[in-house]
């Protein structure tokens, strides 16, 4: 299966797509690095702030203005490490690391967004935003139905000058629809959310650079998350348990998110919180009925 999916508990959504054996399509920033040297530098945070004409800068430049966004300028592992508001220059001198940047705090709404792309041209897109929850967690994302038109028309602005030569998918988070993450894969998290035929059409993408989804009825739909406190060590839930919450009406599907046998610490986590799992879902009252089925076993 050359679908590559780095955690085990997403692989239930690529184990029964076909895939033509000299066909790679990544699901992780690690493996998308190393197969598209022309394109990885979208993993610079930096490069693609300023690309974009925000004003950023390395850690050392004094930034003009205050408050500023800080974070490493490559971050593979996710999970928004080591990011952070900094509001004045005192917190700023006391937060200065080598590899780290600032840029414009931008405001609005943050979207995830996948697209399918087309030598640089996106020809799909679908939007999800995140509930938040305190400690860089998540209540919830919110799966899309309607388009979000801003972050079509910048974001494929940009593609179309930034990505000339590639084809495949792209995540692109944004705030106040300006990048400030971008990522040559599809978010792993909820493939199966999109509809039936969704993966097919990935395959067909990158094995012979054609979009055949139609996608004529998108529908809202929810990936709902359990977190847990740090410190503890945890253990999976029994199979069923599971069984139960894939039972309810409208769950699609159940991600059991950390290895029970791993030194909690090398998950990377929030520091809000230990992600515990994940229920999709096409309701959001079935996504937390689930939750709370896990959450007393779990927990």
């Amino acid at each position: 299966m050359p679908i590559h999916e780095r955690d085990v508990w997403r692989a239930q959504y690529f184990k029964d797509v076909p895939c033509p054996d000299d066909v790679v399509i990544p699901t992780d920033d690690v493996r998308a690095w190393p197969l598209y040297p022309q394109h990885r530098w979208v993993y610079d945070k930096l490069a693609v702030a300023l690309s974009q004409g925000l004003d950023a800068a390395p850690h050392g430049v004094l930034p003009a203005h205050y408050p500023v966004f800080s974070k490493p300028m490559i971050n593979l592992r996710g999970m928004g490490a080591g990011s952070r508001v900094i509001a004045n220059e005192a917190e700023y001198r006391a937060a200065m690391a080598g590899g780290h940047f600032w840029c414009t705090l931008l405001t609005g709404p943050h979207v995830s967004s996948d697209a399918a792309v087309i030598d640089g041209k996106p020809v799909w897109w679908r939007h999800t935003t995140g509930v938040t929850a305190p400690g860089g967690t998540f209540d919830y994302w919110h799966i899309h139905a309607e388009p979000m038109r801003d972050i079509e028309d910048w974001c494929g602005r940009w593609a179309s000058e930034h990505l000339r030569g590639y084809t495949g998918m792209i995540n692109v988070e944004t705030i106040g629809s300006r990048i400030i993450e971008a990522h040559l894969r599809f978010a792993d998290q909820w493939p199966d959310l999109y509809g039936p035929g969704w993966m097919e059409a990935v395959v067909e993408l990158y094995a012979n650079g054609r979009w055949t989804y139609p996608d004529r009825n998108p529908t809202d739909a929810y990936s709902v998350v359990l977190f847990g406190p740090h410190g503890r060590r945890y253990r999976h839930p029994p199979a069923s348990v599971v069984e139960q919450v894939l039972a309810l009406d409208g769950v699609t599907s159940v991600q059991i998110t950390f290895h029970p046998d791993w030194n909690p610490a090398r998950h990377p986590m929030p520091p809000g919180g230990f992600r515990l799992a994940i229920v999709n879902a096409t309701s959001l009252a079935a996504g937390r009925t689930g939750r709370n089925i896990l959450r007393q076993s779990i927990m």
